[in-house]
């Protein structure tokens, strides 16, 4: 569990230096008057897309795009829109995400111990109830054998290739990137500015790819603590499975690291979040992503590396969510 610790630790040292950790870069951004959590985001997403796509083509990774998450409730994507929006709805809610969230705790950052808290009990419900329900529910609807009808990268879904597809989303999302900074010129709190921060979470990336021949993504984290919540409790086997664990214990260290080696990252975020509000925010972190078969980090980052359609839908409706739910605060 060495490798996922590293990588974890390089995630957690790239968050807690850009600032993105903090509960003010996500409340302002569902807010929009904030544009530093989008440009970090785009940035980290597009170079981490080279990347992968880099060592695809090389032959080192050999790695499927995300499947669909489905409910059968209106569609075949609906898992993803509707766990998006509550993933989104408790970003907004807990100034944080399934990732950001142990930057926070090494960071110090009060809030996030109790949006870990309601994260890890959103783990428990999702493992012990809500999953089992949902996987009864989709198989009787006969979903496995419908999912293999969709396309699962939008190459595929546009029909068109997959270079053209690459330039097409780095042309956008370098345009957005300029666009944003032209126009609002968000600035970091951290040690380093936006673009730079999400160079640095695309080299962790990097790191992931190198050392573990996987990419980054931490809200499972949050279902393997359920599945081991149950076995101690008498349900089931024994997990088999703690190497997102590991990886989020070593972005709590990476954070750790940068925040003791840097005084100025110890200071106190503008916006306190209250602990009913992080931990009703840290339920729905984890509800939203495992319902949505990932979070920002792997839809965000490593989906959209992977082109993967139910990533970019999620992504949207992570947004959708986070901004309506800001609004309904507000």
């Amino acid at each position: 569990m060495f490798r996922p610790f590293v990588s974890g630790a390089a995630f957690g040292a790239a968050l807690t230096a850009a600032a993105i950790h903090q509960p003010d870069a996500i409340v302002e951004q569902m807010n929009f008057r904030e544009w530093q959590m989008v440009t970090t985001f785009l940035t980290a997403s597009g170079t981490s897309t080279l990347l992968v796509n880099a060592f695809q083509r090389l032959g080192y990774l050999h790695l499927n795009p995300r499947n669909y998450s489905t409910l059968d409730v209106f569609g075949s994507l609906d898992g993803n829109i509707i766990g998006g929006c509550l993933l989104g709805a408790g970003m907004a809610i807990s100034g944080s995400c399934p990732g950001s969230v142990f930057a926070q705790i090494g960071g110090r950052i009060h809030s996030g111990f109790f949006t870990l808290g309601g994260a890890i009990i959103g783990g428990i419900i999702w493992s012990g109830f809500l999953r089992p329900v949902l996987r009864i529910r989709t198989k009787s609807a006969g979903e496995v054998e419908d999912i293999g009808r969709h396309p699962l990268t939008v190459d595929q879904w546009a029909g068109t290739s997959q270079t053209s597809i690459l330039i097409t989303i780095e042309v956008l999302f370098a345009g957005a990137i300029a666009a944003i900074i032209y126009v609002a010129a968000p600035e970091s709190g951290g040690l380093v500015g936006p673009v730079t921060g999400g160079l640095l979470i695309a080299g962790a990336q990097l790191l992931s790819i190198v050392t573990r021949k996987s990419l980054l993504g931490t809200s499972s984290s949050f279902e393997e603590v359920g599945d081991y919540f149950w076995w101690a409790m008498g349900r089931g086997e024994r997990p088999k499975s703690y190497s997102t664990i590991a990886l989020t214990l070593g972005m709590v260290a990476g954070a750790l690291i940068v925040s003791l080696a840097s005084p100025s990252m110890r200071v106190e975020p503008e916006f306190i979040i209250g602990p009913n509000k992080a931990v009703l925010g840290g339920i729905l972190l984890a509800i939203g992503s495992r319902m949505a078969g990932g979070c920002t980090s792997g839809h965000g980052i490593s989906g959209i590396s992977l082109l993967s359609v139910s990533s970019f839908v999620t992504v949207a409706a992570m947004f959708a969510g986070g901004m309506g739910a800001a609004m309904i605060m507000n």
